[in-house]
């Protein structure tokens, strides 16, 4: 449900190991996939299509539909609209694993359909639509999920799509971890830049540095410990990041393991007028910030930088986007 990049990437790895999937996506992304299949691709080898006559495409769910499992991938602001349509359409204790950024999709979700069993998750890894029915994963990790049966049950299905998936007793943990990771996707936005190049710039990776100060501060302050989800220990990747570039690039070799069209999906959004998600990331933090007496100023200014993009169109360099966010 939401078949854009994510939600194509995985349903097509796991259709392409041979489970039978449904996608329901916006008219514009299925048109592309019905004149070209869907093409997976990754930076580790994987090169799979299925041909556009074995998918089963809808820009609706599709009456009498009984899924085992839903992966649910809109935005995060289509949650509730898209939860509502699946809670109509679907059986009640219809299984829905969100796979989405941010952290309160699930609880969104249960609200706006309450009959169906709402189960968190996250999406480590950047996928790219490189071309028309092309997806490309372009970072590595692995898929985290909350432990429950109905997942437990698709292991092996994940297994043989070689989607790594790790469940959790509690993910809001790896939720913080991812979150922390994401607070990047505001920063390549605005940078205009493929997401490796961005990260090859110190003032960029500044900036990136900063907000995740802020919000590891306001963790602390709620007594929460995100968990690790990429190569480096979430309170050591502000002082990596600091580094001189010529220092950075020796020591975060795994870091840099990014294919050069590998960009953040909310550069996808900004170039495309939609809206974006950094209300669920920076906006989040803010929040957490604010509720135990603290503020988070970068966070907050680079979030007004997006929600006034339309206004003040182009890319910005690293001194410039310094300037915008007040850099002292």
């Amino acid at each position: 449900m939401g078949a854009g990049s994510v939600g194509g990437y995985v349903g097509g790895c796991l259709q392409a190991a041979g489970a039978e999937v449904h996608f329901v996506g916006r008219p514009r992304t299925l048109e592309a996939w019905q004149a070209h299949g869907l093409r997976v691709t990754d930076q580790d080898g994987r090169d799979q299509t299925v041909p556009p006559g074995a998918l089963k495409l809808s820009a609706s769910v599709p009456d009498g539909l009984a899924p085992s499992l839903v992966v649910l991938t809109v935005k995060c602001g289509a949650t509730r609209e898209a939860a509502a349509a699946l809670g109509a359409a679907l059986p009640a204790g219809t299984p829905v694993l969100s796979l989405q950024n941010g952290l309160g999709n699930a609880e969104a979700g249960a609200e706006a359909a309450p009959g169906l069993r709402w189960l968190a998750g996250m999406v480590p890894y950047n996928i790219a639509e490189v071309g028309p029915g092309h997806l490309h994963r372009g970072t590595g990790g692995q898929l985290a999920a909350e432990d429950d049966p109905a997942v437990r049950a698709w292991l092996p299905a994940f297994e043989a799509a070689r989607l790594r998936l790790k469940l959790h007793a509690d993910l809001r943990p790896v939720q913080w971890g991812k979150l922390l990771l994401n607070l990047n996707n505001a920063i390549n936005a605005l940078s205009g830049r493929p997401l490796r190049a961005e990260l090859m710039e110190r003032g960029y990776r500044q900036v990136f540095a900063a907000l995740q100060r802020e919000a590891l501060a306001a963790l602390a302050a709620a007594g929460i410990e995100p968990a690790q989800v990429a190569a480096v220990a979430p309170r050591r990747m502000p002082i990596l990041l600091s580094l001189p570039d010529w220092l950075f690039h020796r020591v975060a070799k795994r870091m840099l393991r990014i294919d050069p069209q590998a960009r953040s999906s909310m550069a996808d959004d900004l170039a495309l007028g939609r809206r974006t998600e950094v209300d669920a990331l920076c906006g989040e933090v803010v929040r957490l910030a604010r509720s135990h007496g603290l503020q988070a100023p970068l966070n907050e200014r680079i979030q007004a930088l997006i929600e006034a993009w339309p206004q003040q169109p182009g890319p910005l360099a690293p001194a410039e986007l310094k300037a915008r966010l007040g850099w002292r």
